[in-house]
């Protein structure tokens, strides 16, 4: 038996590098909508966080998710994401 490798992603808010399972995508859809896939399957241009609220407000301040969604963010979308996120924790 071979060793599968498991994919490895970087965190936009805190910079930690992790399996891909323990993340949770941040995904743009074609038709400019930002939403949290916990699928990870979703299409559309997707970047990582951690399971924290702490990593998000990160990524929000160092405009981690910005940058790797190459869009710009509203507040409303943040608090959103935000308030997903507590869902799933």
């Amino acid at each position: 038996m071979t060793n599968r490798k498991i994919p490895n992603r970087q965190c936009t808010g805190c910079g930690a590098l992790k399996p891909k399972q323990e993340l949770i995508r941040v995904i743009i859809t074609p038709e400019q909508e930002i939403m949290l896939d916990e699928t990870g399957k979703k299409n559309g241009r997707g970047a990582y966080i951690c399971h924290s609220a702490e990593c998000l407000r990160l990524a929000r301040k160092k405009k981690g998710l910005e940058k790797s969604l190459k869009c710009a963010i509203p507040d409303e979308i943040y608090l959103r994401l935000e308030k997903e996120l507590e869902k799933i924790e």
